[in-house]
């Protein structure tokens, strides 16, 4: 009986070839027309939300907070030359609980179109809805580089119309939209840095990892595997091509020169912290108040709304008479004492996020439900999105683990941080463009299987079908399927042609 070896195509040929139908400098070929085009599209979307959005925000209830809340007060306190301070409504002092970039972008808006003012609002989001948009350029070249120009279309058209993308950049005031756009961009220059020798480049990376750090710092978790990667790479190429004391000179400057580059960013801003807060932190001091904030023993919400001083007069009148520092030291220690006795609690507590933060799903008690009317379609839709991206994420894998490696590895390292914390969807957006391109993957590795089974099929039935009118058996029943899949295109049924 005859066998057949089934090997796995490289993503890129399992993935399709790059534009069949069009002529070599075509108007659809370019990349800079396909781009404009999404980019225009995605920001026509993100606009007409924020027409329905941007007269609501200038609320006075609740002291603006729908204005951004702490982003919004600590911009109002520097527009009124307050300095970075006050992250509540009343006047409460120096701050260092949220990063300066987007406070101060909003403050700049805030001192020429006004204070909460409408025209303010307008002006954010359309900022918003343009940093989000011209997130499809870095989503395009990356996934080129890491896949095929076809799977750069898919996955840029994708994040048009990605309903995350939309809603938390036209209809809400923080800096979601900025960091993706900064963080992709950085990503995508990452994929290309072994290509360059020249410490000029990788230093510019450093620079801009460091101000997408500015404008939220989590995504410093990513910061060693976007670099290491990239030397990783050059080490292979330099390898067997240099001296071996020219090859270790040129990957530990390359590495110090970027490593450097964050630095320079950062550290103006830990200065202003330590002269200004008195404590050592690079660019915020709030951790121990968020770790707090979601291990107390409560689990009735992933968000406590009691918790926080914003939404809790005793917590605010705490922060108002200790202080910044002394307020979160306080809750340094309580919550280190709380974990220390209650292992279990955190040890649920911390799976319940993960389940969360990649289904939507918390709870159906009545009471939470009434609170979150959203919840049962967000659970089908981010549930969908997850085993999506997983099935792309193994398909791809097993095809170029070199390739698939910086996008899984970001979805496993940044979102620890929330895990322990607050695990919001919010706080999933800087790593949503990685999320979206394993969705095209998983999604044409889908539409492959079944083509491919399909093909099988029809290809069997032809055989019998024929064996039928000849009146004998001209080929094995086995041999002539694994001639088919030999013979098949897409390689295996779980390939991704299309």
């Amino acid at each position: 009986m005859a066998t057949a070896t089934i090997r796995p195509l490289p993503i890129d040929q399992a993935l399709g070839p790059d534009e069949p139908n069009s002529r070599p400098g075509s108007r659809e070929q370019s990349p800079a027309w396909l781009l404009a085009l999404v980019v225009g599209v995605a920001l026509a979307i993100r606009l007409i939300v924020v027409a329905f959005i941007f007269r609501g925000l200038p609320d006075p209830a609740d002291h603006f907070q729908s204005f951004g809340e702490e982003v919004g007060w600590i911009a109002r306190s520097i527009a009124l030359h307050q300095g970075f301070s006050s992250p509540f409504f009343p006047t409460t002092g120096p701050t260092a609980l949220l990063p300066p970039l987007y406070p101060y972008l909003l403050a700049v808006i805030f001192k020429v179109f006004g204070i909460y003012s409408t025209g303010s609002a307008l002006v954010i989001l359309i900022l918003n809805s343009l940093f989000s948009a011209l997130t499809c350029i870095p989503i395009y070249f990356a996934t080129r580089i890491s896949v095929n120009a076809r799977a750069a279309r898919y996955a840029g058209w994708a994040w048009a119309i990605y309903p995350f993308a939309i809603y938390f950049s036209a209809a809400r005031v923080w800096e979601y939209s900025l960091t993706s756009l900064i963080l992709t961009t950085c990503f995508w220059l990452a994929l290309t840095l072994d290509r360059h020798s020249h410490p000029a480049r990788w230093l510019g990376v450093g620079l801009l990892f460091g101000l997408a750090g500015l404008s939220n710092p989590a995504i410093l978790s990513l910061f060693p595997v976007l670099l290491l990667l990239p030397l990783w790479r050059l080490y292979r190429a330099l390898r067997g091509t240099a001296v071996r004391g020219q090859f270790r000179a040129s990957l530990l400057r390359n590495g110090l020169s970027t490593a450097l580059g964050v630095l320079a960013v950062l550290t103006p801003w830990t200065v202003r912290n330590y002269r200004v807060m008195h404590v050592l932190c690079p660019v915020r001091d709030c951790f121990w108040y968020e770790f707090w904030s979601a291990n107390n023993g409560d689990g009735s919400n992933p968000t406590l709304g009691w918790t926080h001083p914003a939404s809790n007069p005793v917590e605010l009148q705490l922060y108002q008479s200790q202080g910044e520092i002394r307020y979160i030291a306080q809750k340094r220690t309580m919550v280190r004492e709380f974990v220390a006795h209650h292992h279990a609690f955190f040890a649920g507590i911390t799976l319940r996020h993960i389940f969360y933060y990649w289904t939507g799903y918390w709870s159906f008690d009545p009471s939470y439900v009434r609170q979150e009317p959203t919840q049962i379609p967000n659970i089908f839709y981010c549930s969908s999105l997850t085993l999506l991206m997983i099935f792309g994420a193994f398909h791809w894998i097993r095809r170029d683990p070199s390739a698939a490696m910086p996008y899984v590895l970001s979805i496993i390292i940044f979102p620890v941080a929330y895990y322990i914390s607050h695990p919001l969807m919010d706080y999933r957006q800087p790593v949503e463009p990685a999320i979206v391109v394993l969705v095209v993957v998983g999604l044409r590795a889908l539409k492959a299987a079944i083509v491919s089974q399909v093909e099988i099929v029809r290809a069997m039935s032809e055989i019998e079908v024929s064996r039928i009118e000849i009146g004998h058996s001209f080929l094995p029943t086995e041999q002539a399927y694994a001639e088919i899949a030999v013979a098949s295109p897409v390689g295996e049924p779980s390939a991704t042609a299309g």
